[in-house]
């Protein structure tokens, strides 16, 4: 019995000692899964910091844009310093480019007949002074052709004073019965000359009294005319005006109003009066009936390629201010209604700039906010710069990892 009991009490503790080395197993394996866990927490922090390392880099690298100088230049980007200057008061408002007084000219029928054209005439044909334009013939009429009839009566009223010029000497003629004889020739060339005949002899040529161009032609082929009818209008495009419709609310601003920009429907460029000899006239001193606008008139020479009755965009300028930044429109760039400009930070190395614009004239605008003075600023080939932000992702040259 005795023996029996000392065999389980050692069966005991061998089972005791094999419970204890697994759990010292287990516990170091535990252990030992925590130290994997404490490395990989080391780990994952040390990753942690580096990623905040490459984003802090990344945002200063997103705002600059590279352009080598070889690309800028062949782009034709321009890079000039901004400056603060002098820079007018604008008034911004619509007009309308009208021909001159005088400018003008209605041709009208000379005599009764039908109306031939001996080249088309139509609308902008530019034409010389004397130059024939239409003939009016009434050969066919009851009273025949007046030209005609004209050059009859010249001629004889021409043979009759030539006769009587050689006889007054020996006073075959009496000084009185001469003057007469005169007088009716003078009466009668001046009538066949206002009825100089066409080139074809058929009936009387209607010129143009000065060059210009063709304005509007109100007859056609085979209309007949009587003697004051209109028939072609002329104009002459040497001389301009230009009038803008204020609004009355600005009338106060006008007395310091002097000269003006402006740039047509059909086109981009603006036009600055001191360039082409303008000059104010005048401006209203009264609105017009059922119109809350005061008209602005200003005179210029034609630049060349603008057309009475354009409507045209107009800047009023007035007093001058001084030290006011402000950067030509070819600077600016728009995106959703926000403005930016391109500083240049190095030969290759540019950055978007938000400003806040103020007024224009059309050539430069105002710049309220965004911009301090000395900054290099891309003026010409702004939008090569945007396409280069938008085209391409490469980081600045100065923080490549």
């Amino acid at each position: 019995m005795l023996k029996q009991l000392g065999i389980v009490m050692v069966l005991g503790l061998v089972a005791l000692a094999s419970c204890g080395k697994s759990a010292g197993r287990a516990h170091d394996h535990e252990g030992h899964d925590h130290g994997v866990e404490a490395v990989a927490h080391d780990h994952a922090r040390e990753g942690h910091d580096h990623e905040a390392e490459v984003a802090a880099h990344g945002a200063g690298a997103s705002d600059e844009i590279v352009v080598s100088p070889e690309k800028a230049e062949a782009a034709g980007i321009v890079v000039e310093t901004v400056r603060p200057a002098a820079f007018r008061e604008v008034i911004a408002t619509s007009g309308q480019v009208l021909p001159v007084q005088g400018s003008e000219r209605t041709l009208v029928a000379n005599v009764a007949g039908v109306v031939s054209f001996p080249r088309p005439l139509v609308e902008g044909m530019a034409v010389q002074a004397q130059a024939p334009l239409l003939t009016l013939s009434s050969a066919h009429l009851q009273d025949g052709d007046p030209a005609e009839r004209a050059r009859i009566a010249y001629e004889t009223a021409k043979e009759e004073y030539e006769r009587a010029q050689r006889l007054v000497d020996d006073r075959i003629v009496s000084q009185k019965d001469f003057n007469t004889i005169r007088e009716r020739y003078e009466n009668a060339r001046l009538a066949y000359e206002a009825l100089l005949p066409s080139g074809n002899g058929q009936g009387v040529a209607v010129r143009a009294a000065e060059s210009g161009y063709v304005k509007a032609c109100l007859v056609k082929e085979g209309d007949y005319v009587t003697v004051g009818q209109p028939l072609v209008t002329l104009v002459r495009n040497d001389r301009l005006y230009l009038r803008a419709d204020v609004p009355e609310r600005c009338y106060g601003r006008l007395a310091d109003v002097s000269t003006a920009h402006f740039r047509t429907s059909d086109s981009d460029t603006v036009y600055r009066l001191d360039d082409w000899h303008g000059r104010l006239l005048a401006y209203g001193q009264a609105t017009g009936d059922g119109s809350y606008y005061v008209p602005v008139t200003f005179e210029l020479d034609n630049p060349g390629n603008v057309l009475p009755g354009a409507y045209a965009e107009v800047f009023l300028l007035g007093r001058e201010r001084a030290e006011v930044i402000s950067v030509p429109r070819s600077a600016l760039t728009e995106e959703q209604g926000v403005h930016f400009v391109y500083l240049q930070l190095d030969a290759s190395c540019y950055r978007k700039q938000a400003v806040t614009l103020g007024a224009t004239d059309g050539q430069r605008v105002e710049i309220r906010s965004g911009l301090q003075g000395g900054e290099r600023l891309v003026t010409r080939g702004a939008i090569h710069v945007k396409l280069a932000s938008a085209s391409n992702a490469i980081p600045a040259h100065t923080h490549n990892h």
